[in-house]
């Protein structure tokens, strides 16, 4: 199965949310984060933003995810989780796709995959392989070329917080985004 080609019902009312999700991963720009935003929904309402904080923290915890995580279980029991909805700018990476298995949220929408640390499909599938927490639907794709963009936007400036900072003067900035031709196979249940 495709994360990224798939259909989603009522597309319209997904896309509103994912970009709060963008909106937050532009202020993580802003303020020299990696840029990736999410917003945690309920009932059609935001219950949590998040952004992450690895660099201003210095915690490579400080994952978006996890911000938001800790707005709602400070005000909320773990089981309002379960009803709730996460958009997030990037496929949440596999610590992030764990956590949120165990709260057994109820569905995550994602812009980009995460090739390097993807918990849905882009490296691992965390969110649905046997396991003793159910599984979670994923959707991906959702303003991909815009996620895509923060992060590449993010990656050509230079990051002195990196463990060991790389020059980048001469990188450019590549504007050109490949289509999706990766087919992400689907576990079978019960095996």
């Amino acid at each position: 199965m495709n994360v990224l080609n798939c259909e989603i019902e009522n597309r319209p009312y997904h896309e509103a949310f994912m970009r709060e999700a963008i909106d937050m991963a532009e202020l993580a720009l802003k303020s020299d984060e990696t840029p990736v935003g999410c917003v945690f929904v309920r009932d059609g309402k935001v219950l949590a933003r998040g952004m992450n904080g690895t660099n201003i923290s210095m915690n490579g915890t400080r994952h978006a995810e996890f911000v938001a995580l800790s707005q709602i279980l400070a005000e909320h029991p773990p089981s309002v989780l379960q009803d709730t909805d996460l958009y997030v700018t990037v496929e949440p990476c596999i610590m992030c796709a764990s956590t949120l298995r165990q709260f057994r949220i109820r569905a995550v929408y994602f812009g980009c995959l995460n090739d390097r640390f993807g918990g849905c499909g882009g490296v691992m599938r965390v969110c649905d392989d046997p396991s003793v927490d159910p599984p979670y639907p994923i959707y991906g794709g959702i303003y991909r070329e815009e996620a895509i963009m923060l992060l590449r936007r993010f990656y050509v400036q230079e990051n002195e917080k990196a463990p060991e900072p790389k020059q980048k003067k001469n990188r450019e900035l590549k504007t050109e985004i490949l289509p999706v031709t990766v087919q992400i196979p689907s576990p079978q249940l019960g095996e």
